[in-house]
């Protein structure tokens, strides 16, 4: 029986670290797809010399074409320009825009029944172009950003709280950027509610330090952007995807009528299995949460818009 297929489009190091991580647990081959000659053809090569020492016995394969591709089960899209000091992920929807359209014609030819995860910024956005082109069902084209997002606002609440990281409960959905919705009313601590736990300032710079978690990383990087916690968010969800887990997890999803919202993706709680979505959770939000997701979504509807893509 042959060995499950991953792809991942782009080996800059969110890229890497997400197919180190998915060769350590063994998880599935691994193919490492960029444009940069001999990039990823040494980062698949430096992966394969930690096999011994790093306890795995799968394939780690770069390359700068897609013929290695063919029949990947997922295929995750990191490729495209990364965001610098001063830079809104809108600022990138052109450029990255043209890569990812490049990409998931190349995706539709060589694994047209693979899983889609786009993690390419705007995030939002970009998963809905990817859906657009590549013809698939909506289930099978899916965005990273809410595990993500949630694992920066669980991280936030531990350090404010003093407890381990465990003990928390957190979600965050909407748009992958300035107007996500870290859901407060139903983060807990070790079971009890958030508001029992924390003063309401310590709340409201937990939900600050969420928000603006990745351009607190931008901005003491001075170059680059992060990698390891994005690099972690999808290697959780490629594993869903090949376990078929059925898996709730905060997701990039293509809506069709769910709160409220069409023809636009953006992060909401979904469970995820093999096909990717396999189903939309409509949490019961408050009337201000349900607007504030509205709203999310409503600016990633814009972007989508820009690109042409608007119905």
């Amino acid at each position: 029986m042959s060995r499950r297929k991953v792809t991942i489009v782009g080996a800059g190091q969110v890229g890497a670290t997400a197919a180190y991580l998915l060769a350590l647990k063994e998880a599935a081959d691994v193919v490492l797809v960029d444009v940069a000659d001999g990039v990823p053809q040494g980062k698949a090569l430096d992966m394969m010399h930690a096999r011994r020492v790093g306890g795995f016995d799968v394939r780690v394969v770069g390359t700068n074409g897609y013929d290695e591709c063919e029949g990947s089960d997922v295929v995750v899209i990191t490729a495209g320009l990364p965001r610098r000091p001063g830079m809104t992920r809108e600022d990138l929807l052109k450029t990255n825009g043209d890569i990812v359209r490049s990409v998931i014609t190349e995706v539709v030819r060589v694994a047209p029944t693979a899983v889609v995860i786009c993690v390419t910024n705007p995030l939002d956005v970009m998963t809905y172009l990817a859906w657009r082109i590549s013809g698939m069902p909506r289930g099978r084209v899916l965005g990273m950003g809410g595990v993500l997002d949630s694992s920066r606002f669980a991280h936030a609440i531990a350090e404010a709280a003093g407890v381990p990281v465990a003990d928390v409960d957190a979600m965050v959905i909407g748009a992958h950027g300035d107007t996500m919705l870290p859901l407060v009313g139903r983060a807990t601590v070790a079971g009890r509610p958030l508001c029992e736990v924390l003063a309401p300032d310590a709340i409201e710079e937990v939900v600050r330090r969420t928000v603006n978690g990745g351009a607190d990383v931008v901005a003491l990087l001075k170059s680059g952007s992060a990698f390891y916690a994005p690099g972690a968010s999808v290697a959780a969800m490629v594993e869903a995807v090949l376990t078929d887990a059925r898996r709730v997890m905060p997701t990039c999803a293509v809506l069709d009528g769910e709160y409220g919202l069409r023809g636009v993706s953006v992060g909401v709680p979904a469970v995820i299995g093999a096909e990717g979505v396999v189903e939309v959770l409509e949490l019961d939000l408050a009337d201000d949460e349900l607007a504030a997701l509205r709203a999310s979504a409503a600016g990633v509807s814009q972007g989508i818009a820009a690109l042409g893509l608007g119905e």
